[in-house]
């Protein structure tokens, strides 16, 4: 076969597979996010030693992303996306005989401390979620389903205060942490963070008029925030956050 057919037999496979894709993605529907996350790291069952929370403070959690949604069959579509989204958390809680490992100035103290705990957590983050979507009417969609988290930055500090450490066991020696800078006992975890993260989300859009619309989501972490050898916080801390913002549709 001369060179020129092959050549042209390939450009006609080319542009027969070109068409075909372009057919796939003809019905896809692109929709654009913009929303504000509120929640934490927080284990699954409030253990004993946690006695209560002192104050939570508000973080600039936003998220931002476009989705991509297939029609499958009927009511039902395939949805898949990619956030850009920061998921931070400050918080103080009050607790007793709580398994601590802090550093005050020079000292490094480990044991049992009962007192204040202040805890700062930021997570800046790609995500991407897939999930099955039903249409429940022209105005209401609901999705589930899976996603997985790709962590650009993380930071997981804190500090205990106002209270005092037993050292080693709750009958060691009696170590007073106060509240300044110099007498409380800090700790920077943020190396022991995982860079993947996974778990599962649901939400609701609604539609309001013309392209905007409206959502909330709330997606809970099937994983720890830090890596499974990491054992100086007793309880496995889960990320679980609740989103609400607005929708506009591409096309």
């Amino acid at each position: 076969m001369p060179v020129r057919n092959i050549i042209f037999s390939i450009c006609l496979t080319l542009l027969s597979l070109t068409a075909s894709a372009s057919d796939i993605f003809d019905d896809v529907g692109w929709k654009g996010r913009l929303g504000y996350s509120i929640g934490g790291v927080a284990p699954v069952g409030l253990p004993a030693t946690i006695r209560g929370l002192n104050n939570y403070r508000l973080q600039p959690n936003l998220s931002i992303g476009v989705d991509a949604a297939k029609p499958i069959k009927g009511q039902w579509s395939l949805l898949l996306g990619l956030h850009f989204e920061n998921k931070g958390m400050n918080e103080d809680a009050r607790v007793k005989n709580y398994y601590e490992q802090i550093e005050r100035g020079s000292e490094r103290l480990e044991g049992r401390f009962t007192g204040d705990v202040t805890t700062i957590v930021r997570e800046w983050m790609f995500t991407v979620p897939l999930q099955a979507v039903w249409h429940a009417n022209a105005h209401l969609n609901l999705r589930v389903g899976p996603y997985v988290s790709y962590l650009t930055s993380k930071s997981f500090t804190g500090y205990a205060h106002n209270g005092y450490l037993r050292v080693g066991d709750p009958t060691g020696p009696k170590v007073i942490l106060g509240n300044d800078v110099e007498n409380r006992g800090s700790y920077d975890f943020s190396d022991n963070m995982r860079r993947m993260q996974c778990g599962v989300a649901l939400g609701a859009d609604l539609h309001l008029r013309d392209r905007l619309g409206a959502y909330a989501d709330l997606s809970w972490g099937l994983s720890g925030v830090h890596n499974g050898d990491f054992k100086v916080i007793e309880q496995t801390l889960y990320p679980i956050f609740g989103t609400i913002g607005l929708t506009y549709t591409i096309k």
